[in-house]
């Protein structure tokens, strides 16, 4: 069953997540994934780049994620002379795979990710017809994408929310509130759609994503700065650090 207060809370970290919040302007605002895809490429094009992104981003921060982004869709050369240089099936197909390792040396990972972006490339073109997988099922068979990366794809390429995306953020900060007791990001995802409004499948992700990178810390919390400890509703939060806070409002 639904906590009692989470729509409260949830309510207080969309203020926050607002302009003039405290948590306002995360790297995940201007840089997550879905903001990633280059606007002047072909639907098709922008939904390789969402997948791309996706892949390029696990044990990476947002701000890497978004150059690397940049480099591969202004420099991946062109796969025959004449054509366009940048990020586009072709090119990933015809792209030496050392030359691609260095182009993304910066993400984590970054040789098996090399290997992941190759194979997966050549699966689309002989099983997904030069198109990303537009199911759950068939995201997730692709190598290096597990449920998170399948159900923020969905959401993103596809305008399709059939599940929530939840990283290490997400499974960190709801099991911090009591929302859940979960193991894994998997257990979380489960949970939360058990109780959760559809509406806000889409949202919460980058909502906490965001609480996590500018004021919920993994390490080093700012509850001081945290509406929801300076208001009593997070359970977890440090008095010291809320008591501190209070006298400065």
């Amino acid at each position: 069953s639904p906590p009692s207060d989470w729509e409260e809370m949830y309510n207080v970290v969309r203020k926050m997540r607002a302009p003039g919040g405290a948590a306002y302007g995360a790297a995940v605002d201007t840089m997550g994934c879905e903001r990633l895809a280059d606007r002047n490429a072909s639907p098709k094009d922008q939904r390789l780049h969402s997948l791309i992104a996706l892949m390029l981003s696990s044990q990476t921060k947002d701000t890497v994620t978004a150059v690397v982004m940049r480099k591969l869709q202004t420099e991946l050369p062109a796969y025959k002379p004449g054509a366009p240089v940048g990020l586009n099936l072709d090119n990933l197909l015809a792209v030496d795979a050392n030359l691609l390792n260095e182009m993304i040396w910066a993400v984590g990972f970054h040789n098996n990710k090399t290997k992941y972006i190759k194979k997966t490339a050549e699966i689309l073109r002989d099983e997904w017809n030069g198109d990303i997988p537009d199911t759950v099922e068939g995201l997730t068979s692709l190598p290096g994408v597990g449920p998170k990366m399948a159900y923020l794809c969905l959401s993103v390429a596809w305008n399709r929310t059939e599940g929530i995306g939840v990283d290490v953020h997400v499974h960190r900060i709801t099991n911090m509130w009591g929302w859940n007791k979960t193991k894994n990001p998997e257990e979380t995802r489960l949970a939360l759609q058990s109780w959760l409004p559809h509406d806000r499948w889409r949202e919460i992700n980058g909502l906490l994503v965001g609480l996590g990178q500018s004021v919920c810390l993994p390490v080093g919390r700012r509850c001081g700065e945290c509406d929801l400890g300076l208001q009593g509703l997070c359970k977890a939060a440090e008095r010291k650090k809320v008591l501190e806070g209070r006298r400065f409002k």
